[in-house]
């Protein structure tokens, strides 16, 4: 088989998703059959596809010509008995395992001897969709993402049952059709959805646990590691509760603390609070203006001077000198006696963790409460960490401070936020190689094409450091104890060896 052989391709289900699946198929010139349950839904669907191409002409991204003609490639109905004729059927009604029970009953039932049979699920199991026909060699995950017609990955998934010509030929299908495929087994979340949602669940757990606020959290990511969206707006547009089945999912194939739901997340989707769509979720859709009146906070005042501490004290001190505020770096101490000059400064900026200091600077004589970690990200962004036992006047100055150096500035408990919500993304993707379970290479592009990610997690994790992410994952493991923050094995082996980069790995060992 090759896809060669796959003129007519049928699409059952033509809600959002199904109805911009048929039109990318229409649009590459295939034959295509859409099928709902009944006539409201087959108009809503043909709404659904009526729109998007009407939408595509008015940017000037497809002619009224292609329009009509694509529009005539596609024939509408609601009998599942036109399937027949298909080279190629694509389930797409939502993640219910009944409803995709139902579909793949009928679709082995009316297709003929050798039609290939794909889903689109997200995070159900393929293997067992497959077990619902007489022919689980030809059935595969094919997983569009949303918006189809737009959105380039399609991850092809291929059960410990199908036959590698079909999972080859729907990856040259997809290619036909001008997506880019990543061709991967059956396993929950396949590769975007296994490493988004746990980076956005892990997100609400420091919400929820008070460690930073929902816009610090957001912009942390945004401005420090440039991504488009931050993980609670993200998870406001994707909808908490399409998270929480993937993390449920998760959770059921692995049994690891790692997938654990947030309680959180779990409360706002049982009480209805799922994101966009429901005008409300971490955020309030439309965004709500400030009260009439609103007078803004006073600024606080800068220290008069700062002591800076720490191993690489350089970027912070000349960033805090930059604000004109006195600073002073002590010299290497050689005892536990602290010099009296840092005990008269007004803040204490600690470019480390600050429960990690350099030996003789630890604090003494009230200083704890004097001290807050701070660090400056490129330009992009200024962390201020805060302990259980900062005083909220010192906070006030080191946001003042921050604020004067520049960059967005976000606040944190304990930890640096970018390296907390970054280590943890960036682990899950090592133990994805750790496992054979996806390439370097299929991971970066399935997180940029997929996810809209400007650069793929491996290629971060090699520009940052193999040695960097795994000391960042050690500390943040000694002082919380939890399996996500466990630097991976093949992350400590590539280190032990001194290897450039992830992308070093050799395929198949």
């Amino acid at each position: 088989m090759s896809s060669a052989d796959i003129q007519i391709v049928g699409v059952v289900g033509l809600g959002t998703m199904g109805a911009g699946i048929a039109e990318v198929f229409a649009k590459a010139g295939l034959t295509v059959i859409g099928i709902e349950i009944d006539d409201a839904a087959l108009e809503r669907g043909r709404g659904h596809l009526e729109s998007s191409v009407g939408r595509a002409v008015k940017r000037g991204r497809m002619t009224e010509e292609e329009r009509d003609a694509l529009l005539a490639r596609v024939t509408l109905g609601t009998d599942r008995g036109a399937l027949a004729e298909a080279d190629l059927v694509v389930e797409a009604v939502p993640e219910r395992l009944d409803l995709k029970r139902d579909v793949f009953t009928d679709l082995d039932r009316v297709s003929r001897p050798g039609v290939v049979l794909a889903t689109n699920t997200s995070s159900l199991s393929v293997t067992e969709i497959a077990a619902l026909t007489s022919r689980p060699e030809r059935v595969v995950g094919m997983h569009f993402f949303n918006p189809a017609p737009v959105m380039r990955l399609v991850e092809v998934v291929g059960t410990v049952l199908t036959e590698p010509e079909v999972t080859a030929a729907v990856a040259a299908l997809a290619e036909r059709i001008g997506k880019t495929p990543v061709t991967v087994g059956d396993r929950a979340g396949f590769v975007a959805n296994a490493l988004l949602v746990p980076y956005l669940n892990h997100a609400v757990r420091l919400y929820e646990t008070g460690i930073a606020t929902r816009d610090d959290i957001d912009t942390t990511m945004t401005a420090g590691a440039g991504l488009p969206m931050g993980p609670l707006t993200l998870l406001d547009l994707v909808g908490l509760d399409v998270a929480l089945a993937i993390m449920d999912v998760l959770w059921e194939e692995f049994r690891d603390p790692r997938y654990a739901a947030a309680p959180l997340l779990r409360r706002m989707v049982t009480a209805g609070l799922l994101g966009r769509k429901t005008g409300r979720g971490f955020y309030t859709y439309p965004a709500q203006p400030a009260a009439a009146g609103e007078v803004p906070a006073a600024r606080a005042a800068l220290p008069g001077r700062v002591a800076v501490i720490g191993d690489d004290t350089a970027v912070l001190s000349t960033a805090c000198r930059a604000t004109g505020v006195d600073v002073y770096v002590p010299a290497e101490v050689e005892s536990a006696e602290v010099d009296p000059e840092r005990v008269d400064a007004e803040l204490l900026a600690c470019d480390l963790v600050i429960t990690e200091w350099p030996p003789g600077l630890e604090p003494v004589a009230g200083d704890a409460r004097k001290v807050v970690g701070m660090r400056v990200s490129e330009d992009r962004l200024v962390e201020v960490v805060t302990s259980a036992v900062t005083a909220p006047g010192v906070l006030a100055h080191a946001r003042a401070l921050a604020a004067r150096v520049g960059p967005p500035v976000v606040v944190g408990r304990t930890d640096f936020l970018l390296e907390t919500l970054l280590s943890v993304h960036l682990a899950d993707a090592v133990r994805m190689v750790q496992d054979g379970y996806a390439t370097p290479a299929d991971i970066d592009t399935a997180m940029r094409l997929g996810c809209g990610y400007p650069s793929g997690p491996v290629q971060l994790l090699d520009e940052i450091g193999l040695e960097d992410v795994c000391g960042a994952l050690s500390l943040l493991h000694t002082r919380h104890a939890e399996s996500c923050y466990a630097p991976p094995a093949l992350l400590t082996e590539l280190v032990a060896v001194g290897a450039d980069g992830l992308s070093d790995v050799v395929p198949g060992r």
